[in-house]
């Protein structure tokens, strides 16, 4: 295939079967530099026409939560209080800079996820 722009959805469609027929090129040869090449064209392609947004604050901490296992009580002790935690859980109190700052430390959510309204 022709290393070019990816302008329409047809150049789009082509370049992904390409891409599945040289999925497997060893790295360093002539077929794994296009790989490489062709990935980078689709990734870019990919970020200006199907962006994802970022997730609801709450909903990471959701998230992020069931990843380490953790409980309200565990979120308890990262904001201070079980009915902080609980409130927030509940979107029934928004978050304080100070517990934003706590969350991202503590659980490792970017802040700017957090500081999202919600």
């Amino acid at each position: 295939m022709e290393i070019k722009p990816i302008k329409t959805d047809k150049d789009y469609q082509q370049a992904l079967e390409r891409l599945e027929v040289i999925f497997d090129a060893a790295l360093g040869s002539k077929e794994g530099d296009e790989l490489e090449v062709l990935g980078i064209l689709i990734d870019r392609y990919e970020n200006e026409h199907f962006p994802i947004g970022m997730p609801d604050p709450i909903e990471a901490i959701k998230f992020r939560m069931e990843q380490m296992g953790y409980n309200q009580s565990d979120l308890a002790k990262i904001v201070g209080l079980k009915s902080r935690a609980s409130e927030i859980l509940n979107r029934k109190r928004k978050l304080t800079l100070e517990m934003i700052r706590q969350l991202h430390e503590s659980l490792n959510i970017p802040t700017d996820v957090l500081i999202q309204s919600y």
